[in-house]
C-alpha cells in the first residue's frame, strides 16, 4: 500500500513538472528590457533617458533634432547636460523636476528650451550618432542614437529646419 502511494505521488510530481511548461528552465521574455520603438534608452542616476532618436532632413541633413523623453525618478531637480557628437561640442542643459516626464524635440520649428537641435549635422538617416547624457557627479551614459528622417508620417512633424535661426 505504501509503495502505491509513493508511486502515485512520484507520478503526480513528474506529471506536474512535465506539464509546467518552460517556466522552470527557460528565461521569460517579459522579464527582459528592450526598446520597443525606434529609439534607444539608458539611465543616468535617477534620470531615465527613453526612446532617443535624431530626426533630420534626408535631402540636406544639416541639422539634427534630438527627440527624447527624460524621466526624473528621484526627489531632487536635476540639470541634465546633453552633448551630441564629439566631446568638444557644447552641451545643452535641460532641467527635469522630481517626478517629471519631460519630452524634448516635439516642436523643432519653434525652437525654445524644449528642443535640442544639433547644428552642422552630417550623419545620414540609417546611421548612428553618439549622444552623451550626464548630470552632477553621476556617471553619464553615451548612447548610439539612431538617425531617422521624416519620410514616415509619425516623424514628419519632427524634421528640423535646415538652417537654424541666429542666436539672439
Amino acid at each position: 500500500m505504501k509503495a502505491r502511494v509513493a508511486t502515485s505521488v512520484a507520478l503526480a510530481l513528474a506529471v506536474a513538472f512535465g506539464t509546467a511548461g518552460c517556466g522552470f528552465v527557460a528565461p521569460q521574455a517579459t522579464t527582459k528590457h528592450y526598446d520597443a520603438s525606434d529609439g534607444v534608452s539608458g539611465t543616468v542616476g535617477s534620470v531615465d533617458v527613453r526612446n532617443a532618436i535624431i530626426v533630420t532632413d534626408a535631402k540636406d541633413g544639416t541639422v539634427g533634432n534630438l527627440v527624447v523623453t527624460l524621466v526624473n525618478t528621484g526627489d531632487k531637480s536635476q540639470r541634465v547636460a546633453i552633448s551630441a557628437g564629439d566631446s568638444s561640442s557644447s552641451a545643452a542643459h535641460v532641467t527635469v523636476q522630481p517626478g517629471q516626464v519631460k519630452q524634448l524635440g516635439q516642436d523643432p520649428e519653434n525652437g525654445g528650451s524644449s528642443n535640442v537641435l544639433i547644428p552642422e549635422f552630417t550623419t545620414k538617416p540609417g546611421g548612428l550618432y553618439s549622444v552623451f547624457f550626464h548630470y552632477g557627479d553621476q556617471t553619464g551614459v553615451n548612447l548610439k542614437v539612431p538617425v531617422l528622417d521624416g519620410q514616415l508620417p509619425e516623424y514628419s512633424s519632427l524634421v528640423p529646419p535646415t538652417i537654424l535661426p541666429a542666436a539672439p
